[in-house]
């Protein structure tokens, strides 16, 4: 491991053990028999802590999110509700287990008795193989992941050779899914439920429903069963269907607390995150707060220029994040990875001309940077604090 990553968890946890990698193939290779019990979650027991997770912490110093029991249990079901169980089902899993997304994969499936084909990291060529070899029907990706397999799979427009078509779903979550990328899948057969959900509420907090039929869809879905989601103001009062609040998250699903801070109690957790709700009761994430852009008392979401972006064909990913500015106080800037096949000077051409015919022009980027590859937290995130230390001096002037 990184030393400076851990230290900060290891002196706020105090684990009593640390497994290393090389502990873990020690224990592997005694192959000893395991014997697993059921869980009693009717009991008392079920409010104990079962896993301590700490945030990734873009905004400060990684907090140890209490997860107890009965909230896997909870997040499980309805997950299961949205997503449905299906005897042959196998859950490809290659997002890192040591994040809510990888972790609640193990717990439903446990939970359902169901299957896990389980590889080490994320690789295309590794992922697609899997599917075909184990006869993997669900996966959980973030949007990269998905563009990438999207790409990878050669034969995606051969009905009997695609392999992407062969999934019962993809869950798309973690980043905003850009339509585009939704259409483009649906138009290649595959079927993508996209997501929203957080450390704190044991991973879904939103997920569409399953239909057997693929579709593009706008939108993370609504709440799981027994979770309720409101929208506030900056005062904290309830705001009406279609305008932008903080994302308030209530329900069974949510953690006990930070460890060593209060007990959370039953009231809303406020997510941090921006969003609204539509007439159907589906969530659309604008942005986490402290990824809002300020410009010239205008507020910018970075996922709603991204979408955008995401439109114009020669695109291959866009990331948008805010620079300090004398005179607007924060200028919308953005980095860009090109197709391979792109011709650049041209592609910047339409990419003006495209978001001139999409965004107002506060929200079109002032400044842009075409690089080879965007910055990512481990979990596959998109990760602009590294992208504001890393692209600004890439940044040229881009008309508007």
């Amino acid at each position: 491991w990184i030393e400076h990553e851990v230290s900060g968890v290891l002196e706020d946890a105090q684990p009593i053990r640390v497994l290393r990698d090389e502990d873990l193939d020690a224990l592997c290779a005694q192959r000893r028999k395991i014997d697993f019990h059921r869980a009693d979650y009717g009991t008392a027991d079920a409010r104990t802590a079962l896993a301590i997770l700490y945030t990734s912490g873009t905004t400060g110093r990684p907090k140890g999110a209490v997860l107890s029991r009965a909230a896997f249990l909870a997040s499980a079901a309805g997950s299961a509700v949205r997503l449905g169980w299906q005897a042959d089902d196998r859950w490809l899993l290659c997002l890192p287990l040591c994040h809510i997304g990888g972790l609640s994969i193990v717990t439903r499936c446990v939970l359902a008795r169901r299957p896990i084909v389980l590889l080490p990291r994320f690789d295309a060529a590794s992922v697609l193989a899997a599917i075909e070899r184990d006869k993997a029907t669900l996966v959980s990706v973030v949007p990269t992941m998905l563009r990438t397999l999207l790409d990878a799979d050669a034969d995606a427009d051969v009905d009997d050779r695609s392999i992407m078509r062969r999934l019962r779903a993809v869950i798309s979550g973690g980043a905003a899914t850009p339509f585009s990328l939704l259409e483009h899948a649906v138009a290649r057969g595959v079927n993508v439920l996209t997501t929203y959900g957080l450390t704190e509420a044991c991973s879904q907090v939103t997920l569409q429903t399953f239909n057997p039929q693929p579709r593009a869809q706008r939108g993370s879905g609504v709440p799981l069963p027994g979770v309720e989601v409101v929208l506030r103001g900056e005062d904290g009062a309830a705001l009406p269907l279609g305008a932008v609040g903080r994302i308030c998250v209530r329900g069974p699903t949510l953690m006990d607390g930070y460890l060593h801070g209060t007990p959370r109690g039953a009231e809303y957790f406020d997510t941090g995150d921006l969003g609204e709700l539509d007439e159907r009761g589906v969530l659309h994430v604008k942005a986490r707060r402290t990824e809002l852009i300020v410009t010239g008392g205008e507020n910018v979401y970075p996922a709603e220029v991204e979408q955008a972006m995401a439109e114009v064909p020669g695109i291959a990913r866009a990331l948008v994040f805010g620079v300090p500015d004398a005179k607007w106080g924060d200028a919308v800037a953005a980095a860009i990875v090109a197709e391979r096949s792109a011709d650049v000077p041209r592609l910047l051409d339409a990419l003006l001309a495209g978001l001139q015919a999409r965004l107002s022009p506060f929200k079109r980027p002032r400044f842009l940077a075409v690089v080879e590859a965007l910055p990512e937290l481990p979990s596959g995130k998109p990760d602009r604090r590294r992208a504001v230390e890393t692209i600004a001096s890439l940044l040229r002037p881009f008309p508007r």
